[in-house]
């Protein structure tokens, strides 16, 4: 078997391991592997907004993607080839959900390029294991995976995310180099009046999952003049116990003070407050709303507006409700497609 194949085969072992655990901690099946249980009650000891549903989530997400068949199909599309003169990528991690850089490694690793990953302080545990396990299962890899807490040094090439802010800090230090910088996104739905309960259901899903962090997470929704907000409410109404985790409650409090002493006009549940906004990326507990006159407009507005847009979930042609949190191996963020920039390189 190539290394090429070998890397492949690890990566569909660490698949079916995410997969059986999770499937035993949902079970509450008391044979769980004891070392990934303790890593995933460290990390949201780390960092209170990594829960362990959310976790698990994650971790589940992945296990799914990661199998022979999947990344298979996936990497048919591109020509790789082994390379004896592998690339040194230094990949820059953001933390706002658990495994947010995950892609991009495993993109490096297939491509045959070499690991230097700096982890986010929001998420320095979750990675680290997944690594390990990796190299257990093809021990090859550890020369190719290295972790650094200090200046990033000794690399040809860097993927990094971050905000609008950190992103001119990575475009001074690292635009020398070949590189995918990336910054703010946020995702929107845009809904006629004519979804069912089962739809804006799920739409809450895209909505609450990782609290909103996520740049695939709808910050903003687009409705019709004349909108009811009754049936929408009434459908997200069983997310209602996120307002029971005090870091959202703490951002829910806060922005409904600041927008009632603003005399903002605002739409409350209890738990997710409404606020007309031209702008798209609205803070946790908030979803920002604008009305649209008819969808051909929209569509020309959101085009325009491209370069900030993650996801549009919508009946037509967009992502189905519930799906943003969902994204395929082929589904890269900001539209740059990962894999054909490592080839190239």
């Amino acid at each position: 078997m190539t290394p090429y194949m070998e890397t492949i085969q690890a990566f569909v072992k660490l698949g079916k391991h995410l997969t059986d655990f999770c499937e035993k901690c949902y079970s509450n099946d008391g044979n769980l592997d004891a070392d990934f249980n303790e890593v995933v009650t460290r990390a949201g000891q780390m960092n209170g907004w990594f829960t362990k549903d959310n976790i698990l989530h994650a971790l589940a997400q992945w296990g799914a993607l990661l199998t022979e068949e999947n990344l298979t199909d996936w990497l048919s599309h591109y020509p790789i080839k082994e390379t004896s003169s592998p690339k040194t990528v230094g990949i820059v991690m953001a933390g706002n959900i658990p495994l947010v850089g995950f892609h991009d490694f495993l993109c490096v690793l297939l491509s045959g390029n070499n690991v230097l990953a700096k982890l986010s302080s929001n998420d320095k545990v979750l990675l680290p294991y997944l690594s390990n396990y990796l190299i257990q299962q093809e021990p090859s890899l550890a020369t190719r995976i290295k972790f650094t807490e200090g200046k990033m040094e000794g690399f040809d090439v860097v993927i990094a995310t971050g905000s609008n802010n950190t992103s001119r800090y990575f475009e001074y230090y690292f635009g020398k180099k070949p590189n995918i910088i990336r910054k703010n996104r946020n995702s929107v739905a845009i809904l006629t009046g004519k979804e069912s309960t089962e739809e804006l259901t799920a739409l809450g899903e895209d909505i609450f999952r990782y609290y909103g962090l996520g740049c695939r997470n709808v910050s903003k929704i687009y409705v019709p003049k004349g909108y009811d907000f009754e049936p929408f409410f009434n459908a997200i109404f069983s997310y209602k116990d996120i307002v029971d985790q005090h870091k959202y409650a703490n951002n829910y409090d806060y922005n409904k003070a600041v927008y009632l002493m603003s005399n903002f006009k605002i739409l409350d549940n209890g738990f997710l407050i409404l606020k007309e906004d031209d702008g798209q990326a609205s803070p946790i507990s908030v979803l920002f709303y604008a009305y649209y006159d008819a969808e051909e407009t929209l569509e020309q507005e959101l085009n325009a507006q491209e370069e900030q847009i993650q996801c549009i979930v919508s009946k037509k042609g967009g992502i189905g409700f519930g799906e943003t949190q969902k994204p395929k191996l082929q589904d890269y963020a900001d539209g740059v497609d990962t894999m054909e920039f490592l080839l190239k390189l």
